[in-house]
């Protein structure tokens, strides 16, 4: 049986594809190379106020709780991991700060969460340094869509 060959357009349309995909994981690394030393002690100030404030309920390894998609008897989710196997690194930084410092302020009306408030516990400086060392546990790969998600985000508001 003959092999079937790709079509000169779907050939060139994949180089393209996986080009791009290249390129943005070299652009995440290089990004994350020239603004790694300058990020540095904001991270670890950022570790060390996860390990006090957020690793109870996370996870000391960001974790999350057991079946953090199941909902508890109260009808509450447990929290949710900041590693790569949550759903963190799907939103932009600004919903990441706005749920941080609010608490159930940052969420829909009705909505019911266990997450309290940062916004008396930590300044803004201190939820952007934990943030940064969140992310500054993603691969590269991670971190770049979640920076196009964040850009994306920035587009649209007017």
């Amino acid at each position: 049986m003959p092999k079937a060959s790709l079509s000169p357009s779907l050939s060139r349309r994949s180089v393209h594809l996986g080009l791009s995909v290249v390129l943005v994981i070299v652009a995440a690394g290089a990004a994350f190379f020239a603004w790694g030393p300058a990020l540095a002690p904001q991270i670890e100030i950022g570790r060390r106020l996860y390990a006090e404030t957020c690793a109870a309920c996370h996870g000391a390894s960001l974790e999350g709780q057991p079946n953090w998609q199941k909902r508890l008897p109260n009808g509450r989710l447990p929290a949710p991991p900041h590693d790569v196997s949550g759903h963190t690194w799907h939103h932009p930084d600004g919903v990441l700060f706005r749920i941080t410092k609010d608490g159930p302020a940052a969420y829909p009306k009705g909505y019911q969460t266990d997450m309290p408030a940062f916004a008396l516990r930590l300044t803004d400086k201190e939820i952007a340094a934990t943030l940064a060392f969140i992310k500054s546990t993603w691969p590269p790969e991670i971190r770049a869509k979640q920076e196009r998600i964040d850009v994306d985000s920035r587009r649209r508001k007017p």
